[in-house]
């Protein structure tokens, strides 16, 4: 990409964001997805492409901070136990039980061995709240909805990357899937970024009282931003669990001074516009990379993976709900549906196809292809779902 290109870019994505009176209907995201497919037929722009360094080097340490030191730390607590155990174990079982559908049902279609099917899954299973999250705070009158949505994404991302990481190591080396080792480095990355997060977001949350300024106040959450997720992907630990728990851990200790508005204000001013900028781009770059990977012989399958991911996702939250006993008194099965529905694919699903047509060495195409198909699906439909949904359902 040359300058002018993304600058070209950022203005298609000023215009959007002008423009969009629709927002509720038709949310920014899918509007600038279209419109990068649309793109890709222009010569001028069908060279440009996003590859998964600078997904995972530029915008998600960036797009994931911004999440988590915006999100209430009172509001993790409040919902830690649904929250936690949705991004942990319920996204595991969903890459289990999406993976045997895969391998079973898509056997028929493509060739596809076990773990195959569950790299596959694992690639469906983080999920993107841009845009749904202020869609349900207007369309629901329940903000745990949206509080938990926006709770589990956040964490999720992170351990889906280290669910991948695991699943994808199996893959190229062609190993059976040997629960022990993969317990074990699930662990190890998840609870190494997690901790070092932790550890550097209080640190800095300290040193952040010693900037007098608000330009250095800025510098130093650029800092944490970047530094922890490349110091942890340094020591082998997740990257994007230790960017999420630094920004908690920051929002955190925000929550408990007395300045936090004075704070909050400083780190806005830069970081509320860095993200629509990272956002425009980003998109647009998803859709013009999509188009090459969406022309192919199994939408249909993809279709099918696209319903019943939904619904396997619907079974794990009502699942859920019924092991905390609070949780099922306060979001009934229509609630369930509705966060079912706005677990959308997006950043994070690319970012792990691009991953893996970088380490399979064209051995996985057709699992490459049909992940895009099915993102692009979740992406258009879901979010188009999100705002009449949760009307209709907050009239039942």
């Amino acid at each position: 990409m040359i300058a002018i290109q993304i600058t070209i870019l950022l203005a298609i994505g000023y215009t959007a964001l002008t423009i969009d009176r629709w927002q509720k209907n038709f949310p920014l995201p899918v509007f600038l997805v279209l419109v990068g497919i649309g793109l890709s037929f222009i010569p001028y722009f069908a060279t440009m492409s996003v590859s998964k360094d600078i997904i995972y080097d530029v915008f998600l340490p960036g797009l994931l901070f911004i999440s988590a030191y915006q999100y209430s730390a009172k509001a993790l607590t409040a919902h830690k136990g649904v929250i936690g155990v949705l991004s942990t174990l319920g996204l595991i079982l969903t890459a289990v039980a999406l993976g045997a559908f895969v391998y079973w049902f898509g056997g028929m279609y493509i060739g596809i061995s076990f773990v195959g099917a569950l790299l596959f899954a694992s690639i469906l299973t983080p999920t993107d709240p841009v845009s749904v999250v202020s869609i349900l705070k207007q369309s629901t009158d329940d903000p745990a909805i949206a509080e938990i949505v926006d709770g589990e994404s956040m964490i999720n991302d992170g351990t889906s990357v280290v669910l991948f990481g695991v699943l994808l190591g199996m893959f190229t080396s062609d190993q059976s899937f040997q629960i022990s080792s993969f317990i074990g480095d699930f662990l190890y990355v998840s609870i190494g970024g997690a901790g070092l997060g932790l550890l550097i977001g209080w640190l800095f949350s300290k040193a952040l009282h010693l900037a007098p300024h608000k330009e250095n106040q800025v510098l130093l959450s650029i800092v944490i931003a970047y530094g922890v997720f490349h110091l942890a992907e340094f020591f082998g630990f997740s990257g994007v669990l230790a960017t999420v728990s630094a920004g908690i851990m920051l929002s955190a200790e925000l929550e408990r001074t007395h300045n936090e508005k004075k704070y909050r204000m400083a780190l806005n001013g830069f970081w509320e516009v860095v993200e629509p900028a990272l956002l425009s781009i980003l998109f647009l770059l998803i859709g013009i990379t999509s188009a090459k990977y969406l022309v192919f012989n199994h939408w249909i399958l993809a279709i099918v993976i696209f319903i019943v991911s939904i619904s396997i996702r619907f079974l794990v939250i009502a699942g859920t709900m019924q092991v905390f006993d609070g949780l099922k008194q306060r979001i009934s099965f229509s609630d369930a549906f509705l966060l079912s529905w706005s677990g959308i694919r997006g950043t994070m699903s690319v970012f792990l196809l691009l991953s893996l047509e970088a380490e399979a060495n064209g051995n996985a195409d057709i699992i490459v292809s049909l992940g895009f198909a099915v993102v692009l699906l979740s992406l258009v439909f879901q979010s188009i779902g999100i705002y009449p949904l949760s009307k209709r359902l907050a009239r039942h």
